[in-house]
C-alpha cells in the first residue's frame, strides 16, 4: 500500500540564541514539493560535530545561521515522494542527509559552506522534510536508520581528516582525542585501513571503549598532561602521521609535539574551549614542518566513498551509538545530555 503523504510536519526550530529553551517544537503545514526535491519521512537523527548543534541555540556558532531554522544536520529516513525531475531516488529508498547540501565534490567554497543543514537552511529535526535530491545519499546496506543518522557530520569529517588531503596508508600512525563521534569514527577508519592508533581520553571507563575499538595505545591526558612526549616515545621519536584535533587551543601544543615532519593536523573543533594562555604561537607550525588544516565536514563524493567502505567492512565500521537514545519530543534532554559530556559515541534521536 502506498504511504499517504502527510499534510503537516512537526519540527524543532531554533527561535533564539540564549540557550536550549530557545528550541521550540511546532506543527506546520507541509509546503508543496519542488520538482527537484525528495520528500523524506525522517526516522532518526543524531547530534553532531563537537557541539555544533548545541552551540547554535547558545549563540556561539561562527558559520552561516538563519534565525528560526529547523535544527539538526544529521538524519536518516525513507523517501515517500519525489519531484517530477528527480532521477537519483524513488519512493521507498532509504537515505541519509548530506551536511553541506551544496558541497557535492572537490574543495569547499563560500557558497557550499553556506548550505549547512540546521544552520543556514532547515535541518533534519522534523517528522517529514523536503531535500534537494543532490543533498542525499543512500543509506549504507546493513545499517539501521539510527546508525545511518550518525554519518553525515562526524563520520564524513573523520573520513575527510584521514583521506581529504594526504590519504592514510597501512602502517601509519593516527592520533585521536576522546570518545566523541569524530574521534570514534577516526579510530574505526584508521584500524580498518591497517593504521596504528594512539588515543587520548580522560577516564578509565572511556578507555575501555577505545580498547574495544582496537586503539593500540591509550593515554589518559589528565594523568599525563604532557602527552605529546608520550606519543613521541611510542612512535620511537618520529611522531604520528595524522592528528584528529577536536579539543582546540587547550591541546594544540601537545598535538604539535605529537606530529611528525610532513604530518597533518586536522582541526575539527574546540570542545576544550576557545582560549588557552599556553596555546602555541605562529612559528610552531613552521618549526614542526607540518600541515595544520581546518576542515568543514566533507563533500558528497567523500561521503559516498566512505559509505562504500562501511558497507564493505560492517563488522569493523558499524557506528557506535550511545546507550541512551532519546525520543523526538525529548530533544532538549538530548542536548543537555550531550552538553554534559557523559555520552560515549553518538547521541541519537528516534523520530518515528
Amino acid at each position: 500500500m502506498a504511504q499517504e503523504i502527510p499534510k503537516t510536519t512537526k519540527q524543532w526550530k531554533v527561535t533564539g540564541t540564549s540557550g536550549f529553551d530557545d528550541l521550540k517544537l511546532s506543527e506546520v503545514p507541509l509546503p508543496e514539493l519542488g520538482d527537484a526535491q525528495v520528500l523524506v519521512k525522517m526516522r532518526a537523527a543524531s547530534l553532531n560535530l563537537q557541539y555544533r548543534d548545541l552551540i547554535i541555540p547558545k549563540g556561539q556558532y561562527g558559520f552561516a545561521f538563519s534565525p528560526g531554522v529547523v535544527a539538526g544536520s544529521d538524519g536518516a529516513g525513507e523517501v515517500i515522494a519525489v519531484g517530477k525531475h528527480v532521477k537519483r531516488f524513488k519512493k521507498g529508498d532509504k537515505v541519509v542527509t548530506l551536511f553541506n547540501q551544496g558541497h557535492l565534490g572537490g574543495d569547499i567554497d563560500r557558497a557550499a559552506a553556506a548550505t549547512g543543514l540546521g544552520g543556514a537552511i532547515d535541518g533534519v529535526l522534523r517528522t517529514v522534510g523536503a531535500f534537494d535530491e543532490n543533498g542525499l545519499v543512500p543509506l549504507p546496506e546493513g545499517l539501521s536508520f539510527l546508525e545511518g543518522a550518525t554519518l553525515p557530520c562526524a563520520a564524513v569529517t573523520a573520513w575527510n581528516a584521514l583521506y581529504g588531503l594526504k590519504r592514510l596508508t597501512p602502517g601509519q600512525w593516527v592520533l585521536t582525542q576522546g570518545t566523541g563521534g569524530v574521534s570514534i569514527f577516526g579510530v574505526q577508519f584508521a584500524k580498518a585501513a591497517g593504521a596504528r592508533v594512539i588515543a587520548t581520553t580522560s577516564s578509565a571507563d572511556k578507555a575501555k571503549l577505545l580498547e574495544k575499538l582496537g586503539a593500540d595505545h591509550i593515554i589518559n591526558y589528565k594523568e599525563n598532561p604532557n602527552w605529546g612526549s608520550k606519543v613521541r616515545e611510542i612512535t620511537n621519536g618520529a611522531g604520528v602521521d595524522h592528528v584528529i584535533e577536536v579539543a582546540g587551543p587547550t591541546s594544540m601544543a601537545q598535538s604539535l609535539k605529537s606530529i611528525k615532519m610532513e604530518g597533518v593536523i586536522s582541526i575539527i573543533g574546540f570542545v576544550g574551549g576557545t582560549q588557552d594562555p599556553n596555546q602555541p604561537g605562529f612559528l610552531e607550525n613552521l618549526l614542526r614542518m607540518c600541515t595544520t588544516r581546518g576542515l568543514l565536514v566533507g563533500s558528497r563524493s567523500q561521503m559516498e566513498e566512505m559509505c562504500r567502505a562501511i558497507e564493505a567492512n560492517l563488522d569493523k565500521l558499524r557506528p557506535v551509538i550511545d546507550s541512551k537514545v532519546f525520543k523526538f519530543e525529548d530533544l532538549k534532554e538530548a542536548y543537555e545530555y550531550q552538553w554534559s559530556g557523559k555520552h560515549q559515541g553518538k547521541v541519537c534521536i528516534e523520530i518515528s
